[in-house]
């Protein structure tokens, strides 16, 4: 008997008594274990299968689903191999002797370790295999050679013809089972967050669960009890065609009430789903509700440690939220305990990327530091809505990156997006807010420390940024700080450099043939173009221009904007900062680089050295033609003192009555010491220590 005639034979029960009873024997085959599947993947691929018997999806759009990785863990087989055992095992049961509902049972006990939504993806991947198969040879077989000989073996009817109503009842039976498991698959990926709604939603809403389950599993039974029927009605046709007026009436009796089936257990489903939906929304909206509540508090109380905080933004959905670039594996939010925590949050495309990959993976200080701190990167749209293509840049991206990232960012709580949104400003430009090891939030927006002092800046917090910038400086180190390896190899070795920057390509000319003259003349200094602060593409002709002609060393267009990018970082970090002397000075020094167009210059020598001088392009001119003013107190005074002792009026005259007491060194004696405050050079006096005896 097939399962068409079971299916006319025992009719679908509606009453609650019935709904109860169906409810207590599908609980009694769930056993679940601790195997976890992808479903949300693995549906991707079973809708491309599916909707491609009836609509155009583009092969770069199955190709991009198919090559994605479908994580399932704690089972020994693979995905490919449980999905070919199921789909032998539901064609086994289209030949049994045994009625609808026990077969039905008997499909969800050979899934009973697996969640709810694993199961029905589960099977519905194993009716794709058949299901793509047979309408494969269906739609091919009169244009295709090999397809025609496959519907010979598999006995499969010619054109389809009077068969039309039972395929379509069929495809409408098969989307109605997608949308259903999309359903499953939402409710379930709220599993950890069940606590945040009141127990009889959830009682009702788990029981309509169990029920959808069961009719999607009836319903692949029925849709592949219709495909086995159809070969033996071709097997009919071919030993009875003697009477071929029969069995075409036959044949179209079959059909309708083949399609009367599919319509009748795909009302049912449609019902379920309907109901079922509205549930799922009311649960979803009581929790984004709780959470909308709960977060603010969260972030307020004391926590042990940062599982609690973190599970809250990222693991209500999912026990391995994060993906791993490195092994290409899950990563589970335990993984990251007893770690400061800096959450990138951007859109799904950084223009900066690479460049922060610079200032925190690739920075020579992360060795130190590299297991105390994580960056996880949080990808979030302004419209909340993810297109196909702001998934495939995603993907590419995580791929490619160092950084943990969230392995579903369209899927985030939108209470949790909300509150990146609205309480930590997040807007258009990336930010990054740190959580130190007990999830609590110590600084708002760390990037401006990333770009300055990259992982030196560890922890990330504000009390730390305040503690860097007391002991800093206005030093070559602070412009330059590993933008370029040349060029902090110059720097570390004491050289006197000159960074200029213009946006005017003859004055950059002229500039580098001064230059020139000075060191013909003996004069010891590395010139290097560092652009302007909008580099457009008149910046990059310069840049094209100094390389061809050989004027002098520059940094590549990317290096230009991420100078101009830390002197931004620089001017806003200060400016919420109590000005120290040194601070003070460091900001209107970096703001006369910011507002300056036309050409400037500083000159300055080694790491930790505050004697430098900045030039404008007037200034400039004059100092190559006062060149024989000041070169020789080079070797006095050093480069920048000669420069200074012209240009700077503090050395015209006037007294200055600062003070240095430096213990004796050998050598010192020799040395040109330069005042901190007047900035000229100090007069030496020899004082004396010794030792008074006192008589009693």
């Amino acid at each position: 008997m097939s399962l068409l005639e079971d299916e006319h034979m025992n009719p679908i029960p509606s009453s609650s008594i019935n709904e109860d009873f169906l409810t207590r024997e599908v609980l009694l085959t769930h056993d679940p274990d601790d195997r976890h599947l992808d479903s949300e993947m693995l549906l991707q691929i079973v809708e491309s299968t599916c909707c491609s018997t009836t609509e155009n999806v583009s092969y770069a759009q199955l190709n991009e689903i198919g090559t994605r990785n479908i994580d399932l863990t704690g089972s020994n087989e693979p995905i490919s191999f449980i999905v070919y055992k199921i789909s032998n095992e539901i064609l086994c049961q289209c030949f049994k002797d045994e009625n609808l509902h026990n077969k039905t049972l008997y499909l969800l006990e050979m899934l009973s370790h697996y969640t709810w939504d694993a199961k029905v993806v589960l099977a519905l991947a194993s009716f794709a295999h058949s299901f793509g198969l047979f309408w494969l040879i269906m739609k091919l077989q009169s244009n295709n050679a090999l397809a025609f000989s496959l519907a010979k073996v598999k006995h499969l009817p010619g054109p389809i013809g009077m068969l039309k109503p039972k395929f379509k009842a069929m495809n409408m039976l098969v989307k109605t089972m997608v949308k259903v498991t999309k359903v499953i698959i939402s409710f379930e990926g709220m599993s950890l967050q069940y606590e945040l709604v009141d127990d009889k939603a959830m009682e009702i809403t788990k029981s309509k669960i169990y029920l959808a389950t069961y009719w999607i599993f009836r319903s692949i039974l029925v849709c592949s009890s219709q495909i086995a029927d159809l070969r033996n009605l071709r097997l009919e046709q071919v030993h009875r065609n003697s009477k071929d007026a029969y069995f075409l009436f036959r044949h179209s009796d079959e059909t309708v009430i083949a399609a009367w089936a599919l319509h009748s257990v795909g009302n049912k489903l449609s019902i379920l789903c309907h109901d079922l939906e509205q549930l799922v929304d009311t649960c979803r909206d009581r929790i984004e509700t709780k959470l909308l509540e709960k977060l603010p508090i969260m972030f307020e109380e004391n926590q042990i440690d940062n599982q609690n905080v973190l599970r809250t933004l990222f693991g209500l959905q999912n026990q391995f939220p994060f993906k791993n670039p490195t092994s290409q594996k899950q990563c589970g939010i335990y993984e990251l305990k007893n770690k400061v925590i800096i959450l990138l949050i951007s859109k799904p495309r950084i223009n900066e990327v690479f460049l922060l990959v610079q200032q925190t993976y690739s920075h020579p200080h992360h060795k130190k530091i590299d297991d105390n701190y994580v960056v996880l990167w949080v990808p979030i749209q302004s419209s909340n809505e993810w297109n196909r293509a702001d998934k495939t840049s995603f993907e590419f991206l995580s791929n490619g990156l160092p950084w943990l990232s969230i392995r579903r960012p369209w899927s985030l709580n939108s209470a949790v997006v909300n509150h990146i949104k609205q309480k930590w400003d997040f807007e258009e430009d990336p930010i990054m807010v740190v959580l130190n090891e007990n999830g609590k939030v110590t600084n708002r927006d760390a990037m401006d420390m990333v770009w300055i002092w990259g992982p030196k800046a560890f922890p990330f917090s504000s009390a730390r940024e305040k503690e860097l910038w007391e002991e800093e400086n206005w030093t070559l180190d602070l412009m330059i700080n590993g933008i370029n390896p040349l060029l902090t190899h110059w720097v570390e070795e004491g050289k006197n450099v000159c960074i200029y920057g213009s946006n005017n390509l003859d004055w950059v000319r002229k500039f580098n043939a001064k230059m020139k003259e000075l060191k013909r003349e003996g004069i010891q200094l590395e010139v290097v173009y560092v652009g302007c602060k909008n580099p457009f593409e008149q910046v990059k002709n310069i840049i094209d221009t100094i390389d061809q002609e050989n004027l002098c060393t520059s940094l590549i267009l990317t290096k230009v904007h991420f100078f101009w990018l830390r002197l931004e970082s620089i001017k806003r970090s200060l400016s919420h900062q109590d000005y120290t002397m040194n601070c003070d000075q460091i900001l209107k020094n970096v703001e006369e680089l910011l507002d300056c167009d036309d050409g400037w210059a500083v000159i300055g020598r080694g790491s930790f050295s505050t004697d430098m001088i900045k030039l404008d392009s007037k200034t400039l001119d004059e100092c190559v033609e006062l060149f024989p003013l000041w070169c020789r107190n080079v070797a006095t005074l050093g480069l920048v003192g000669a420069i200074r002792s012209v240009f700077e009026p503090t050395f015209g005259g006037g007294n200055c009555h600062h003070n240095e007491l430096v213990p004796y060194e050998e050598g010192l004696i020799e040395k040109t010491l330069i005042c901190g405050s007047c900035q000229r050079p100090m007069e030496k006096f020899v004082l004396y220590q010794g030792l008074i005896e006192k008589c009693v």
